[in-house]
């Protein structure tokens, strides 16, 4: 297991009409700097713009390692970086990456339990936020993707508080290594067998299916760059 990591800072936000027309977004969080409380559906008074893809049960809290956050600074240098929450993440913290946490993991934080759902699959709306036509793809191809957690038993939540990973039943499973499957590895039929019987979410489980019955990788394209029309 890990050691434990300090939950350095928590972010909300409200969904606001964004950079394309009808689009909507909640990426701008500001850190709050009091106990917050976590149900099924995330943080009380986050909000995600467009609950087609953001936000759920599966996608309640977006954990972003500030770790990551040199990379950036080098390789797309911008403002936004220079304090946590400019990816649009809830919970930012020192110490755990994707290499470090692994899919199924559960992670007790002040009263809330919490599991590790999957990764974040990064959409055209960070590349409009920093105003690189790639960020997101530069996002995926490298791996500092973030992940989200499900809530297992709510609870309240304050910066300062301490992450402990507390079960890992997927011992051989780092984020990582399941991040490099989706968007590296992607037809590599043994990979993606072993993949799918893990306990992914229903979405991830017909990602890695349809792969295995098409021996094909779908299209990015809409999602790292946006609609054709936008």
């Amino acid at each position: 297991m890990p050691a434990p990591v300090l939950l350095s800072s928590i972010h909300t936000g409200r969904a606001l009409p964004y950079t394309r027309p009808g689009s909507r977004s909640a990426i701008a969080k500001s850190p709050v700097d009091h106990p917050v409380h976590i149900h099924a559906e995330g943080i009380e008074g986050d909000e995600q713009g467009d609950l087609r893809v953001h936000g759920g049960p599966d996608k309640a809290i977006h954990h972003y390692p500030f770790d990551h956050y040199a990379f950036w600074r080098a390789d797309h240098p911008h403002a936004l970086l220079g304090a946590a929450g400019a990816f649009g993440e809830n919970f930012s913290s020192s110490g755990w990456t994707e290499a470090h946490i692994h899919i199924a993991d559960v992670i007790r934080v002040g009263t809330a339990t919490l599991q590790v759902s999957q990764g974040r699959q990064p959409c055209w709306k960070l590349n409009d936020r920093f105003g690189y036509a790639d960020m997101a793809r530069t996002m995926q191809s490298s791996g500092r993707t973030g992940w989200y957690y499900r809530v297992l038993e709510g609870g309240t939540v304050s910066p300062g508080d301490t992450l402990t990973v507390v079960e890992r039943p997927c011992a051989d499973w780092p984020l990582s290594r399941l991040v490099t499957v989706l968007f590296d590895r992607t037809l590599e039929r043994e990979l993606l067998e072993e993949a799918s019987q893990l306990p992914l979410t229903a979405s991830w489980k017909k990602l890695l299916l349809n792969r295995l019955q098409r021996n094909e990788v779908e299209s990015w394209q809409s999602r790292l760059q946006g609609p054709a029309d936008a």
